[in-house]
């Protein structure tokens, strides 16, 4: 599927939930994808990229950010505390702050720094043990316990569970982000982009679908 394409449909999706067009931000999701395969989506004129790790972001970027302007990337898997000020240096935004230990030395740096990235609170919507993420019903209290901390919170972020309907997991999480205030909502992938933006989204993470299939091999 093209670039072109996805846009398109999601600005479909937008107009036919009643959004303004341009209200979800597409990330291309760029990990583990050959440098060919991200140049040519650059040339298409797309700016804003998605990686999970902080060593294959550092590997990557800052070559493209010569050559092509206004790229942003975000980092959208989980972080450790050790990579944190690399991570502070290298993205516009993460999408994987989920626990108080990172939030408390993401607070630390950004004031030795003087800068901060736009941050997502991760919220484990399945309450899978085996995901990252604050559970739903502690999420209230970590967003104030990041607010306190003076972090620039932007929203929240989901992946749900593989074999759950999403819409139950991507209006879970509007509806933490609405009581909490929160305008940014990161969620919705290559299989159901279209349904997180009817539910709000203003982030959503394709990959597959734009470079084709992940080889890890």
């Amino acid at each position: 599927m093209s670039l072109a394409e996805i846009k398109a449909r999601i600005h479909k999706a937008e107009e036919a939930a009643g959004r303004p067009v341009g209200a979800t931000q597409l990330i291309a999701v760029s990990k583990v994808q050959p440098n060919e395969r991200v140049e040519a989506v650059l040339d298409e004129g797309h700016r804003l990229f998605g990686e999970n790790k902080v060593q294959e972001a550092a590997g990557k970027w800052p070559e493209f950010r010569e050559r092509f302007a206004g790229v942003e990337v975000h980092l959208l898997g989980p972080l450790q505390t050790n990579k944190a000020r690399q991570a502070l240096e290298l993205f516009e935004a993460i999408h994987s702050v989920d626990r108080p230990k990172l939030a408390k030395t993401l607070a630390r740096l950004a004031q030795e720094m003087g800068r901060c990235p736009d941050l997502f609170i991760q919220v484990n919507t399945g309450e899978e043990p085996q995901k990252a993420g604050v559970l739903p019903a502690e999420a209230d209290d970590f967003v104030a316990e990041c607010r306190a901390l003076d972090l620039p919170i932007q929203g929240l972020m989901c992946i749900p569970p593989v074999d759950e309907e999403p819409s139950l997991h991507f209006a879970l999480l509007a509806k933490i982000a609405a009581r909490n205030g929160l305008e940014g909502l990161s969620m919705g992938m290559s299989g159901d982009f279209e349904r997180a933006v009817a539910l709000g989204a203003t982030h959503v993470r394709v990959g597959s679908a734009i470079f084709g299939a992940r080889d890890y091999g």
